[in-house]
């Protein structure tokens, strides 16, 4: 059974079943990796769950799961989660019940295909996502943002309510201190008082705020789609930004629109 090789140095809860986990490695050092990257975290079947787990199905000796990173890959010290809950899960009810100081284990390999690294330079960028799918974007901006003013970048996430706004305020800031930056939050049961955006992402599109927050009409000559989140979303995302020209990106067929499906 593999070893706890990691420990949690910061837990910050966000909503019922939502958190934003820190995780650094026990006495090895973390690998390079490109923003849109995943890790891999486990725990053994004996770790404590959390108190609103359900009963879970099936049994997994040492259940693992991949998650996207959220941190800058210029932080080389921690890897940051951003991970909901799944009540009857096999991996996020022992993960919601760790605390500081906890151990777990970390993948030594990270990997995957969901990053900027086909995107030409100079091209805008505009990150698509429900619920934690905003993980990978956030590594993005933290890596990219401040480096690149050349180019625009605009963030529409999606959720049911403001607590579900995780990275909310980071994101403001970005926005107020980036002039090149556009944040559009999305909810879909918003509580009286709100006054940004409501409706589901797909719906929301047909308003053209972004086209008006950039000035612009975001076309597959300039700009490259990131779509990440809920399946349902990412296909209807597709279908409308197919009908505006834009290509779904494949290795062989180069496109402008690239997605990644969260559970």
């Amino acid at each position: 059974m593999p070893e706890l090789n990691a420990t949690v140095t910061h837990r910050r809860d966000l909503a019922p079943g939502l958190m934003i986990l820190r995780v650094e490695p026990r006495g090895w050092a973390l690998p390079p990796f490109k923003p849109g990257q995943f890790a891999v975290l486990g725990l053994p079947a004996e770790a404590p769950r959390s108190a609103s787990a359900l009963p879970e199905e099936g049994h997994d000796a040492f259940p693992r799961r991949a998650y996207s990173i959220a941190s800058s890959s210029l932080d080389r010290d921690f890897l940051e989660f951003y991970i909901v809950e799944v009540p009857g899960g096999a991996l996020t009810p022992r993960l919601f019940a760790l605390r500081e100081g906890d151990g777990l284990w970390l993948g030594p390999k990270l990997t995957g295909m969901f990053t900027l690294d086909q995107v030409d330079p100079g091209r805008n960028l505009a990150f698509i996502a429900t619920g934690t799918g905003l993980a990978p974007y956030m590594s993005m901006l933290r890596t990219h943002l401040a480096a690149e003013p050349g180019r625009r970048f605009a963030v529409v996430h999606g959720a049911r309510y403001v607590s579900d706004l995780g990275y909310r305020d980071e994101l403001f800031h970005l926005e107020r201190d980036h002039r090149n930056f556009t944040y559009l939050p999305v909810l879909s049961r918003p509580e009286p008082g709100w006054q940004g955006f409501k409706g589901h992402l797909q719906d929301f599109w047909a308003g053209r705020d972004l086209e008006r927050a950039w000035g612009f009409k975001p076309s597959p000559e300039d700009t490259d789609f990131f779509v990440c989140g809920n399946p349902a979303m990412v296909e209807a995302m597709m279908g409308i930004l197919q009908a505006e020209g834009f290509r779904e990106h494949t290795r062989k067929e180069p496109g402008q629109v690239h997605f990644e499906k969260y559970w």
